[in-house]
C-alpha cells in the first residue's frame, strides 16, 4: 500500500513540475512575443503547436513568429489554421503576408474579414479600410503591369544611388540637394538642372515639414524666382526630373493614392492654365508596396533609370536600368497569375528580357559619358524590330509596307498623347471640383479611359504588324 501511494505521489509531483515548466515556458514565450522578440519566442511556440496542432492560439502565435522572421511559407500554413477558427489577428497578418506575395486579391479578402470583426467589436476601422483600398489599388495596378524590358540592376548604398545615373548633356544633370545649394544639412532630395542650365527643379520641406516641389530660373548670374510647382502642403512630393520637352515632369510622392511609401508619378505642364495637370501614377513594375523614386529617362541614350528599396536592407536600394516604351504596352498574358506576379514584382529582371536579346551595348552606353561634341544619332522614336535591329527614324525602315504601317502608328501615338492630355485636364478638374462636378465628370473620365486603353491596344497591334513586315523584308524569321 505504501509503495502504491509513493508511486502516485511521485507521479503527481512529476506532472506538477512538468505543468509548471510548461506554463512557465508559455508565459515566457508570450512575454517575448509581446515585446517583439519573435525569433526567441518562435522555438517555444513551434514545440507547443506540434504538441497541440489544433490549438488556434498556438497556431496564431507561431504563424506570426514565422512571418516576422521571414518564413512566409510556414507563416501562411499556421495562420490559415488560426483563421479557420476566426482568430482575429490572423486576418490582419494574412493580409500583410499576401501583400508581400503580391496576391493582392487575397489580401483584400483578409482585410474585409478583419474589418467585419472590428465592426462587431465596435473598433475604429479607418486604418483597416485604408489598407483595404490600398489592396484593391494594388490588385488593379497589377493587372495593368507594363511589358517593360529591365536590362540591368545594381544594389548600392542608399546615399550613393545618384552615382549610378550617367546622363547625356541633352538630358540635363542631377546633383544632391546639399551639394547644389551648399548646405550642411543632408536633405534626402535631388536637384535636376535642364540642358540649357537656366532652370532647376528640386524638393525641400515646406513650413509644415512636408517635401514640396519647387523650380527656380537663372537670372543673370544668380538663381531666383522660386515657384512652388504643386501647392498642396498635405502631400509629400520629391525627386523631380523633367524631359527635354520642358513639359513632362516625373516625380515621386507619398500622397493618398500611394500604394506604399514613395510612388512614381508623371504629369505635364499645361500652358493654357499655367499649372501642372493631375498627376498620373505609373504602373507596375515601376511602382511597388515599397519606396520607388527618381524616374529618369535619357532620350538621347534611349534608356531610363529608377530606384527602389523593395527586397533590400534598410541602408540599400536597387537602381534599375530599363528601355523606355512610349506606348507603355501591358503584359498580354494576364491569365498566368504566377508569371504576372513575377513580372509585377520584378522577381527576376531576366523575366523581362526578349528571347535571345543581347543588352551588353546598351548597358555599356548607360555608363558612358556623352558630350555635345560627339555625334548623336537622330532619334524620332524607338522601333525595336528584332533582337539585333532597332530603328529611330522612318528613313531606316526598308519595307514600304512597314514604313506605311509605322507612319500610321506615329499618328495613332499622337492621338493617344492628345487623349491622354485631355484626360489629365479632366482629372484635374475632377480633383478640384465639388461633389456635383465630380458626378458630372466621372462618366466622361471612365469613357475616355476606355478609349485610351482601346487606342493603346490598337497601337500595339499596329506596331506588331510593322515589325513583322520589316522582318520579312530583311529576311529575319520571327
Amino acid at each position: 500500500m505504501i509503495r502504491k501511494f509513493s508511486k502516485i505521489f511521485f507521479a503527481f509531483i512529476y506532472l506538477s513540475i512538468s505543468f509548471y515548466g510548461y506554463t512557465q515556458s508559455l508565459d515566457q514565450a508570450k512575454i517575448l512575443y509581446n515585446e517583439g522578440e519573435y525569433g526567441e519566442a518562435k522555438p517555444v511556440f513551434e514545440k507547443l503547436v506540434r504538441q497541440s496542432p489544433n490549438n488556434s492560439s498556438y497556431n496564431q502565435w507561431y504563424g506570426v513568429c514565422c512571418y516576422e522572421t521571414g518564413d512566409l511559407e510556414n507563416a501562411e500554413k499556421y495562420l490559415l489554421v488560426a483563421n479557420k477558427r476566426k482568430v482575429m489577428e490572423s486576418y490582419r497578418y494574412l493580409a500583410y503576408l499576401y501583400a508581400d506575395l503580391y496576391r493582392f486579391d487575397k489580401a483584400a479578402e483578409m482585410w474585409e474579414g478583419y474589418i467585419e470583426m472590428q465592426k462587431k467589436k465596435k473598433d475604429d476601422t479607418a486604418e483597416s479600410e485604408q489598407k483595404l483600398r490600398q489592396a484593391h489599388n494594388l490588385h488593379r495596378m497589377q493587372e495593368k503591369t507594363e511589358d517593360v524590358q529591365i536590362i540591368d540592376s545594381m544594389v548600392i548604398d542608399k546615399e550613393d544611388f545618384l552615382n549610378v545615373y550617367s546622363l547625356s548633356e541633352e538630358s540635363g544633370s542631377l546633383m544632391r540637394y546639399n551639394e547644389f545649394f551648399d548646405t550642411p544639412e543632408k536633405l534626402p532630395s535631388v536637384v535636376y538642372r535642364n540642358q540649357k542650365g537656366d532652370k532647376i527643379y528640386y524638393a525641400q520641406p515646406a513650413e509644415n515639414g512636408v517635401f514640396t516641389l519647387y523650380s527656380q530660373n537663372k537670372l543673370l548670374d544668380a538663381w531666383g524666382d522660386e515657384k512652388m510647382l504643386m501647392p498642396d502642403h498635405s502631400k509629400d512630393h520629391n525627386y523631380p526630373f523633367v524631359l527635354s520637352d520642358g513639359v513632362t515632369l516625373y516625380f515621386s510622392s507619398k500622397d493618398n493614392e500611394s500604394i506604399g511609401g514613395y510612388d512614381i508619378f508623371i504629369t505635364r505642364y499645361n500652358t493654357n492654365i499655367n499649372a501642372y495637370l493631375a498627376p498620373e501614377q505609373m504602373g507596375m513594375p515601376f511602382n511597388s508596396p515599397a519606396n520607388d523614386y527618381m524616374m529618369v529617362i535619357d532620350e538621347t541614350k534611349g534608356l531610363g533609370w529608377f530606384v527602389s528599396d523593395r527586397n533590400q536592407p534598410e541602408d540599400k536600394v536597387c537602381v534599375y536600368l530599363f528601355i523606355p516604351d512610349p506606348s507603355r504596352k501591358r503584359i498580354e498574358d494576364t491569365e498566368d497569375v504566377d508569371k504576372l506576379i513575377r513580372r509585377a514584382s520584378l522577381a527576376s529582371i531576366s523575366d523581362t528580357w526578349k528571347e535571345g536579346a543581347d543588352y551588353a551595348d546598351l548597358i555599356k552606353l548607360a555608363h558612358t559619358d556623352l558630350t555635345t561634341n560627339e555625334k548623336k544619332k537622330e532619334r524620332d522614336f524607338i522601333f525595336v524590330v528584332n533582337d539585333k535591329t532597332t530603328y529611330y527614324t522612318l528613313n531606316e525602315i526598308k519595307s514600304h509596307e512597314a514604313k506605311d504601317l509605322y507612319s500610321e502608328l506615329i499618328g495613332m501615338n499622337r492621338q493617344i498623347e492628345t487623349l491622354r492630355n485631355k484626360l489629365d485636364e479632366i482629372r484635374s478638374s475632377y480633383a478640384k471640383g465639388n461633389t456635383s462636378t465630380r458626378n458630372q465628370l466621372k462618366p466622361t473620365i471612365l469613357q475616355m479611359e476606355n478609349q485610351l486603353y482601346d487606342w493603346m491596344a490598337k497601337a500595339g497591334v499596329q506596331e506588331k504588324k510593322a515589325r513583322n513586315a520589316e522582318n520579312r523584308q530583311i529576311g529575319v524569321k520571327y
